[in-house]
């Protein structure tokens, strides 16, 4: 195996990386450099071999020809995981492998990447929660359509090319308070997508040994490049984001007894009197 294999933490994100990252976060877009490099663990034999053995519950893919905005998920291709991964240059498809850390060697990767970062982490937004990692592999020109997710998220670009074109967190223009509710209690992610939104956006151009970050619940759509695309997602919860997402869960139940509740805040805020409001409500089966 390529002695990349056993990057040792402080490795892979250099010393300016690091000081960008701590300088930004948790709230502010930006991109990182990384040197993971070609590392065998992201090759496409060693993703389809993990892909067929994840559960098929870890797995979802579909056709890598979509619009910025879907409604729901889109259907899968019918054509074999592995298949999808090995032939992805032919296979026009985009694919995600979630939670790659179900894998001891894939959970040590994610480790030892999350640990350069960690300092910066705690420092901010304390104890990391939930660490996880996902894995995308994507055709040529694929698109993953709009959406947003409940993590902090640092992507890497490992192969290929693609643009992530962010939003701002938070601002309901983007992603409407209702809309974040409804994914709290058990809705999906994937927003309605209008035109005239481009214009509020940030294209960020990601080649290989470049990351970028991704706030809590930053509104996003990606474009992939001429060629197939292969990208890591490390990503971890904090105290913040889950007392954020169970305010906004709290909010939804106002909202169904016809209060017109203020969105929680964004960090530092701790919106703390809500979280506490949907987890009392939730114990005694309201919610």
């Amino acid at each position: 195996m390529n002695a990349q294999a056993h990057l040792l933490p402080g490795q892979v994100f250099p010393g300016p990386a690091r000081d960008t990252f701590a300088a930004s976060y948790p709230e502010v877009p930006h991109k990182l450099a990384h040197a993971l490099g070609a590392h065998p663990l992201m090759e496409l034999e060693s993703l389809a071999a993990l892909a067929e053995a994840l559960p098929a519950a870890s797995i979802e893919y579909n056709a890598a020809d979509q619009p910025i905005g879907v409604d729901g998920k889109p259907a899968p291709t019918g054509i074999p995981i592995g298949r999808t991964i090995r032939e992805i240059e032919t296979t026009r498809s985009w694919a995600v492998l979630k939670n790659v850390e179900q894998d001891p060697a894939y959970a040590a990767l994610l480790a030892g990447l999350l640990a350069e970062i960690r300092p910066a982490i705690e420092a901010r937004t304390g104890r990391m929660l939930k660490t996880q990692g996902f894995v995308f592999v994507t055709s040529a020109g694929g698109v993953t359509p709009y959406h947003f997710d409940p993590e902090h998220n640092i992507l890497m670009q490992v192969r290929g090319s693609k643009v992530m074109t962010q939003f701002p967190a938070g601002d309901a223009t983007y992603a409407p308070d209702s809309v974040h509710e409804t994914y709290h209690t058990g809705g999906g992610r994937e927003l309605r997508w209008r035109e005239d939104l481009l214009a509020g956006g940030r294209a960020f151009p990601l080649e290989p040994g470049e990351a970028i970050y991704v706030p809590v619940m930053a509104p996003h759509f990606v474009r992939n490049g001429p060629e197939p695309s292969v990208s890591l997602s490390i990503t971890w919860r904090s105290e913040w984001s889950f007392a954020e997402a169970d305010a906004r869960a709290f909010n939804g139940l106002l909202r169904k007894l016809g209060l017109n509740p203020s969105p929680p805040g964004r960090w530092p805020a701790n919106n703390r009197a809500k979280a506490l409001g949907w987890r009392v409500a939730r114990k005694l089966g309201v919610g």
